[in-house]
């Protein structure tokens, strides 16, 4: 079996600092926010996350959909370190040190994008009994630039090195053009581009983006759902085929 080399995946996306803390009612109240849910932080939740760490004891781990996928295949590769390299942009605040802490702790290869006109993107996850809160600020996350970071020669050697991409849906709301750079090269070099569809509302709203990048995909990942708003959104005629206890969404099109 052939051993993984140093940088051999690739990956870009939003990262986010995750903080986790076992909250009580009154905490949740106060934020008004649900039990069991997930939200993207407003203005009245701008104390949350320094609060949470305050007063109840916290889990830090390096998070956001991309960067919590080039952990998972770090630790299956296991050897060697920095076998799977992140970008992403983060602010230059204590959760950004954070959160290169974690990622380096997680053998990840991760090199930022670091600007201070907006602050590290967290995730705060307010657990009470089995049920779990969940409140995202992008912030710096939303922050990246291409041409100040993917473009810079010492980033770019690392894409160089790459033979697999992996890229989350949810990065074309960011730099769609981080994206089609990455992608093309792929392409030009015969090396494997995989895209994940996120969520339905990457085929609903950013459908030029998604169809631009299409071409260069050789892997496109989603769930039921996603599959299924893509396929509408294209045009495609769905068809829902049973095989083995769950049925089998394909899509068909003549382009």
């Amino acid at each position: 079996m052939t051993s993984a080399s140093e940088n051999v995946l690739f990956g870009m996306g939003n990262p986010l600092l995750d903080i986790s803390a076992v909250v009580d009612k009154d905490f949740l109240d106060k934020y008004s926010l649900k039990a069991n849910d997930q939200i993207l932080a407003e203005d009245k939740h701008k104390e949350l996350f320094n609060e949470l760490v305050k007063k109840f004891k916290v889990e830090y781990h390096a998070g956001g959909s991309t960067q919590n996928s080039m952990k998972v295949a770090q630790w299956m590769i296991q050897k060697p370190h920095k076998a799977a390299t992140f970008f992403g942009c983060i602010g230059i605040d204590k959760f950004g040190e954070i959160l290169k802490r974690k990622a380096a702790e997680a053998h990840v290869d991760a090199h930022y994008y670091e600007q201070n006109e907006q602050p590290t993107g967290t995730c705060a996850a307010c657990i009470t009994g089995g049920n779990r809160s969940l409140v995202a600020n992008l912030a710096a996350a939303n922050c990246y630039k291409k041409e100040k970071h993917l473009d810079m020669e010492k980033n770019w050697m690392l894409v160089e090195k790459a033979k697999v991409y992996y890229i989350a849906g949810f990065f074309l709301t960011v730099s769609p053009e981080s994206v089609i750079k990455v992608a093309q090269h792929a392409s030009a070099n015969n090396r494997i581009f995989t895209l994940n569809l996120s969520a339905p509302f990457i085929s609903q709203f950013y459908k030029e983006a998604l169809m631009k990048v299409m071409p260069y995909v050789d892997i496109l990942f989603g769930n039921e759902t996603e599959a299924a708003t893509f396929a509408r959104e294209q045009g495609f005629e769905p068809l829902t085929l049973p095989g083995g206890p769950q049925p089998c969404l394909q899509a068909f099109s003549d382009q």
